[in-house]
């Protein structure tokens, strides 16, 4: 067994003894009792899990393949044991290769909620038809994985287009599963505006940014200022009558944050305090990171406004992947919502080249 294995094994060791020990130790009367750290205890373990449960699938494999080798000695069972080593060889390397991608560290924002924003750009109304069309997609997939998805604001056009939309999605994962949807999004289809029959190409950024924590990001209140103003979103009797929506502009920063989801004031100026400490820290995030890596750019892509991700091809019916070349057949499904073809294969690529990484 070569070096990294050998770290690799240590490391699976450690992992399935702290299993163990988690169980024991949530059966125990002061633990029980002890309503927080019980809590606690029992997220380590469920995040556990899989790892622990694929290394065990792994033991009983290579302890079965060695077992098997045994039989090669009995000239009635030889042909057969070949055979079921080399099913069993097969199984092992695989499991193997997935424990190391298990094993690659997770992003530390991967857990956090998300702001996401769309934005309508080149392509006139047919991109803010298609922004409004993104929008579906986002929140129908929410609703698919079982993440929570509400919609701050949105600026909505004459054809019931939307120019930009701003939405904060919370739950497990949300950053691991939403991140990669950062990028320009392509669409090549007959607009309705269109009489000629003609495709045409329109664009829409979308912006992914890693919920703020509030100790991460100091806002001081004389860099604010605060408007009020009716909501012009949702309808209802609340819109004409109450000065409920609120736009935060960052004096420094030049960022401005609008939110009218809520009926409540406070409530909405909380909403837009998260998204402007998010775009505040995605803003440091990103001035580190290039300062830092100014050259390096990841195979999946490094999240840039600017770069097309992805397109979507209504008059041949598929939509392809720009970062990993993947097709993906039928647009409808895509738009209604089933985003995991795209996620699973960018979470799987992100983890091997996080992998290749770690032994350069």
């Amino acid at each position: 067994m070569n070096h990294a294995g050998g770290n690799m094994f240590e490391k699976l060791d450690a992992v399935l003894a702290r299993y163990e020990e988690l169980t024991e130790a949530v059966l125990q009367p002061e633990i029980a009792g002890d309503y927080q750290r019980l809590q606690t205890m029992l997220k380590e373990k469920r995040d556990l899990e899989p790892l622990v449960g694929k290394y065990r699938r792994f033991l009983d494999v290579k302890r079965e393949y060695e077992e098997t080798g045994e039989l090669l000695h009995d000239p009635d069972m030889e042909e057969e044991a070949r055979q079921e080593m080399s099913r069993l060889s097969q199984e092992r390397d695989q499991l193997m290769e997935e424990l190391r991608l298990m094993l690659v560290p997770p992003d530390p924002m991967d857990d956090r909620n998300v702001v996401m924003e769309i934005r309508a750009g080149a392509g006139g109304e047919e991109a803010a038809l298609f922004a409004r069309d993104l929008l579906r997609m986002y929140l129908r997939y929410c609703d698919r994985v079982h993440l929570s998805a509400s919609l701050l604001s949105v600026s909505s056009t004459d054809m019931d287009g939307v120019n930009e939309a701003l939405i904060l999605i919370s739950g497990p994962q949300s950053y691991a599963r939403m991140k990669f949807e950062s990028g320009v999004h392509c669409v090549k289809r007959v607009p309705v505006t269109e009489s000629g029959g003609r495709i045409h190409t329109s664009t829409v950024t979308v912006a992914v940014i890693p919920e703020a924590e509030d100790v991460e990001v100091t806002i001081r209140p004389e860099d604010l200022r605060v408007d009020l103003y009716r909501s012009t979103g949702k309808g209802g009797q609340h819109v004409n009558t109450t000065d409920s929506a609120v736009r935060l502009t960052h004096l420094p920063s030049g960022i401005v944050v609008t939110c009218q989801d809520e009926r409540s004031q406070l409530e909405n100026k909380a909403k837009a305090m998260k998204v402007l400490r998010s775009r505040l820290l995605e803003r440091s995030r990103a001035e580190q990171t290039a300062a830092r890596d100014a050259d390096r750019r990841f195979q999946i892509g490094s999240g840039d406004r600017s770069e097309r991700i992805r397109t979507y091809y209504f008059n041949h019916d598929y939509v392809v992947d720009h970062r990993l070349g993947m097709t993906v057949n039928r647009v409808s499904v895509t738009l209604d919502g089933d985003l995991d073809p795209y996620i699973s294969a960018l979470r799987l690529a992100e983890k091997t080249e996080k992998l290749q990484s770690l032994h350069d």
